[in-house]
């Protein structure tokens, strides 16, 4: 559906035009009626990269391809005509503040040449796919943040794309109206199947909606995939940044720090770090091998989210017994599955069980 290949972007910065490599050569490709994300810190990049995708900035080099047309290849007039298939929404919704809601949505609709009675149809589809018929006569200043960016959703669906690139849309909104907006983009999603591509700096984003993911870093794609994968094995700095931040795991360090767990390790337990995902994260593995192997498992920190519709869950564990029962119950873990890596106590099993 969309193939991003070998771009790049530099711009001129400050007084003495110095050059700033923003997208150092980045490639990807998403799949058509996915909800793919790019994450990344802020300066890696990323709302210069959804600008190139839909050339409001031309790359340096490299192509952007959708639906098989080459965007770099088109004249100003094909440009025009084929971001009609583009919608895009902001974290500042970008909205008329003088015009009703109806008018804003109806904006792209008049410049597309709609007749009247096509675009009063197509604004109250649209006001009534985002949950807001009601609000039609309203001014953007009456409405909450969360009905904001609702309308400016309608907008740019009101053409009918087939991707709509979401720059940092939530940003700006509070956590449950983040939730809301990001339930309404995935049932979108879905209705109408439209490629949605999602630009944040927040797991919790990501989390919650996208397929599959890309972390950008530098202005370079770091890692990709789906985000399972991607954030439960994580390879570069930046995604175990992110991975960390997310699932708290500083506060293990700290455990750790408060000897919290000290005592139990001095008399020969082991403390390490479960990881579950998929099926396995659904299954009672602790209290089932500590009844079967004679161990006291005590979980001193974990949680467990849902990335992509399957679970993914850290608990971290100390194990007390006999070293050959802890050793068994280790065992009988990881071959059901389960990653488990000793992060303190006995010297026999320092590494990642596999």
């Amino acid at each position: 559906m969309i193939e991003v290949k070998d771009v790049y972007k530099t711009f001129q910065s400050g007084k003495d035009k110095k050059a700033v490599e923003a997208l150092k050569g980045v490639s990807l490709e998403i799949k058509k009626g996915e909800i793919f994300g790019i994450i990344g810190y802020s300066g890696s990049g990323k709302s210069t990269l959804v600008r190139c995708v839909n050339l409001l900035e031309k790359p340096d080099e490299g192509t952007i391809t959708i639906g098989g047309t080459d965007l770099s290849k088109l004249s100003d007039r094909e440009l025009r005509k084929e971001r009609r298939k583009i919608g895009m929404i902001f974290q500042g919704f970008n909205l008329l503040n003088q015009d009703t809601v109806y008018d804003n949505i109806a904006l792209p609709l008049k410049y597309s040449g709609y007749k009247k009675t096509e675009i009063k149809e197509k604004v109250s589809k649209m006001l009534d796919l985002v949950g807001l018929s009601d609000k039609a006569d309203a001014y953007p200043k009456e409405l909450s943040g969360g009905q904001k960016q609702r309308v400016a959703i309608a907008r740019a669906l009101a053409t009918d794309p087939e991707v709509l690139l979401s720059d940092e849309a939530t940003s700006a909104l509070d956590p449950q109206t983040t939730s809301s907006i990001l339930q309404l983009l995935k049932k979108l999603n879905k209705e109408l199947n439209i490629t949605i591509v999602v630009i944040t700096h927040e797991m919790d984003v990501i989390e919650e909606i996208c397929d599959r993911v890309a972390v950008l870093d530098e202005g370079r794609i770091v890692e990709s995939g789906d985000i399972l994968s991607v954030f439960s094995h994580p390879k570069s700095r930046v995604t175990n940044e992110f991975v960390s931040s997310f699932f708290q795991l500083s506060k293990v360090n700290g455990l750790l720090e408060k000897g919290v767990i000290k005592e139990s390790l001095e008399n020969g337990g082991v403390f390490a770090r479960l990881l579950f995902t998929g099926e396995s994260a659904n299954e009672a593995y602790i209290s089932d091998v500590s009844i079967k192997y004679g161990t006291k498992a005590s979980i001193v920190f974990g949680n467990i989210e849902v990335l992509g519709d399957e679970p993914l869950g850290n608990l971290y564990v100390v194990f007390e017994g006999g070293e050959g029962s802890v050793l068994r119950a280790i065992d009988s873990l990881v071959k059901d599955g389960v990653e488990v890596e000793i992060l303190a106590g006995n010297d026999y099993r320092k590494e990642v069980a596999v």
